[in-house]
């Protein structure tokens, strides 16, 4: 007996239904896969924030907080590290490059970051992206700051504008460094990272504005932006500093070092195993997201079950017939088996182009808006696997209205109810 022409005709007949139960497996698994890419996307960017460089040194606490304030622009030191300390470091021989970091002042809810032109031509994020510059350029001048993305167009700013930094991290500070305002120079593109959020301006600037303060009080010796120049402006302390080694094979020996220094209490960590780390510890979240679109999809199963079982009754007559002209039970099993794996299959194939044109359609405005870009591509072996389950499990669903409809009788379905 062709069951395959049977299956497809009784399924014809019943195209409309059936239509809205494919239809509900492709969103089921449109938002399945779709919640999945996502996921690994958002992995690949969390991990890739801060590339190429080898470690992060700051005061001594847990890894986990030096990179949250460092890199993240999230909570605060517990300390600061002496100039000394980063100057020494950053001159043994293992060290290729070393960028100083700042923190602690802020404009409207902004962190200022205080750092050097090395930051712009050593910071990789990404893999190997490069910062670059939608408008304008690198700051040369101590007054000048470049605006990450976000600040930018949150704000308003353009190129030339006037910024005035606030002392401390409070977006409603009273404490405005409003003698000594900052020209806006440039603005880099959008980068999906805490750069986006983030004030650059020279290490020298944060000093000049400090200048005439004294335990984060304006002093009664007032100096005015030029006068500031001409003081001496190498910073007492910095917040943390980035390493970039010659040799990638000495960085646990440069940690090492770094961790048992004399001079004070310092702490290396190495980025990506504590971004790593730092993943982990936000994991559950991933399972939230994939337990919410396992639930849609056993919807969509669930919904096609119902659609099947309830066409039963009407579908009687078509069983008795079939075993009337020679079907044997399993042959009604089967029928249902393909009826279902048609559906699942139509499904999973509608399901996947949805995905994938939705992900061409929302690429450019999820890049322009977070910086996270969708890589389109073809299912990787685990999420095969993933449909690979959904189809058996669609087999198994099929098994419930073929038994029952092998267990109708013949005499059941052929007499005319009264």
């Amino acid at each position: 007996m062709k069951l395959l022409p049977l299956t497809l005709k009784s399924a014809w007949n019943r195209r409309l239904s059936l239509s809205l139960t494919v239809l509900s497996i492709a969103i089921s698994i449109m938002l399945l896969l779709g919640v999945d890419q996502v996921r690994k996307e958002a992995k690949r960017n969390f991990i890739n924030t801060i590339s190429k460089t080898d470690l992060i040194v700051g005061a001594r606490s847990g890894p986990v907080n030096l990179l949250l304030y460092s890199v993240f622009r999230i909570g605060n030191a517990t300390n600061n590290v002496s100039w000394e300390s980063f100057e020494k470091l950053s001159s043994l021989k293992q060290v290729k490059w070393a960028i100083p970091l700042s923190l602690g002042d802020s404009h409207r809810g902004y962190r200022v970051l205080g750092t050097n032109t090395d930051y712009f031509k050593y910071y990789r994020f990404g893999g190997d992206r490069q910062l670059e510059f939608a408008e304008g350029g690198i700051f040369s001048h101590v007054y000048q700051v470049v605006l990450g993305a976000d600040v930018a167009a949150s704000l308003g700013y353009r190129l030339e504008d006037n910024i005035v930094v606030s002392h401390g991290l409070s977006s409603a500070s009273f404490a405005n460094h409003d003698d000594k305002p900052f020209r806006v120079i440039g603005i880099l593109k959008k980068t999906g990272t805490p750069l986006d959020r983030t004030l650059h301006v020279p290490l020298e600037g944060i000093s000049a504005i400090h200048s005439d303060w004294k335990s984060g009080t304006r002093s009664p010796l007032h100096l005015n932006a030029q006068q500031a120049l001409k003081m001496d402006l190498i910073p007492k302390e910095i917040t943390a500093f980035m390493l970039g080694l010659k040799n990638r094979i000495a960085t646990f020996r440069v940690q090492r070092q770094i961790n048992e220094f004399d001079e004070e209490p310092l702490l290396a960590i190495v980025p990506g195993a504590t971004l790593s780390e730092l993943w982990r510890l936000l994991s559950h979240f991933e399972v939230i997201l994939l337990a919410i679109s396992t639930l849609v999809l056993v919807a969509g199963l669930i919904g096609m079950l119902t659609t099947i079982i309830s066409s039963l009754n009407e579908r009687r007559r078509e069983m008795a017939i079939l075993r009337a002209i020679g079907a044997h039970p399993y042959h009604i099993i089967l029928l249902f088996m393909m009826e279902t794996l048609i559906i699942v299959s139509l499904g999973i194939v509608l399901g996947i182009f949805l995905l994938y044109l939705l992900m061409f359609s929302v690429n450019p405005l999820l890049t322009e808006w977070t910086g996270l870009t969708l890589q389109i591509q073809a299912p990787d072996m685990q999420q095969w696997l993933l449909l690979a389950v959904i189809m058996s499990a669609g087999v198994l669903v099929s098994l419930v209205p073929g038994l029952i409809a092998y267990r109708h009788s013949l005499q059941d379905g052929l007499m005319p109810r009264l």
